[in-house]
């Protein structure tokens, strides 16, 4: 299975490791980046062939929970799975109740994060 993924975090570091994690994974084929979530929905409007979204939810502009709302409201983005992650555990019911299919916390494990990856593309 070829993976496009979509990683949205307004810290370059972040966005880094991350992008660092996913290369090591076979099963992944391109990483595209967001800052924020308002680039996040651009970037899905432009390439509709993203298999999975990693999110963070503190960012400017379109923080995670807005992007969710936004891109869940489109009964086109349904099947793509959206993986929050974050430092921040109190968000969880927030996330889940805005359309999230999966909650990760930061710092991310490469172990946690391809489970999560296979759990939700197989």
């Amino acid at each position: 299975m070829a993976l496009k993924v979509l990683v949205v975090d307004d810290d370059f570091i972040n966005r880094k490791l991350i992008q660092t994690l996913l290369k090591k994974n076979p099963k992944v084929t391109e990483i595209i980046e967001a800052e924020n979530g308002s680039d996040a929905l651009d970037k899905m409007k432009k390439d509709p062939s993203i298999n999975l979204i990693l999110l963070d939810i503190m960012m400017p502009v379109v923080d995670g929970i807005e992007f969710l709302k936004i891109f869940r409201s489109d009964m086109n983005n349904a099947q793509v799975p959206v993986i929050v992650l974050s430092t921040d555990d109190t968000r969880k019911t927030e996330v889940y109740d805005n359309g999230a299919n999966d909650f990760l916390r930061k710092p991310v494990m490469q172990d946690n994060l391809y489970q999560k990856i296979d759990q939700w593309t197989d």
